[in-house]
């Protein structure tokens, strides 16, 4: 038994890199909650190196990978409501179709239930975790990565 769990505990480990999340914020108009991305002393602070709004960090560079303001990106934040249901990519990307700017994808078209621009749908600004209410929580920003 003991060569067994020491052969899967091995396995486990040489299978291959690890992914880690990274908590970015939340996307949110609201500028006095620390978590927002709004708030220019807190998540939205550009000089925080894991702000979705700091041009020279690996989220918010319009050369990275994973940023959300690189309209190539392939690997760009993720956004999640308070259930945990998935609710997008955060990218500037128009072709990608999980996009936020993709105006002819499920999370980026203005008549989605699912997008965060239609004001009826995920957008509403009566929501509480809609990113355009300004006295919300937002929608929680995750980053990827290899670790």
């Amino acid at each position: 038994m003991g060569k067994i769990s020491l052969l899967f505990i091995a396995a486990i480990v040489l299978s291959g890199p690890v992914y880690s999340q990274t908590d970015l914020g939340n996307l949110s108009t609201n500028p006095y909650s620390p978590s927002s991305t709004s708030n220019p002393y807190g998540a939205g602070s550009q000089y925080n190196p894991n702000s979705i709004t700091n041009p020279n960090g690996q989220y918010g560079s319009p050369y990275s990978n994973k940023s959300a303001t690189n309209p190539y990106a392939t690997d760009a934040p993720k956004l999640y409501d308070s259930q945990g249901n998935y609710k997008g990519k955060l990218s500037s990307n128009p072709y990608d179709p999980d996009s936020v700017s993709n105006p002819y994808g499920k999370y980026g078209s203005k008549h989605s239930p699912d997008s965060i621009n239609n004001p009826y749908g995920a957008g509403n600004p009566y929501l509480k975790d809609s990113p355009t209410n300004p006295y919300g929580t937002g929608l929680k920003v995750i980053g990827s990565g290899k670790k």
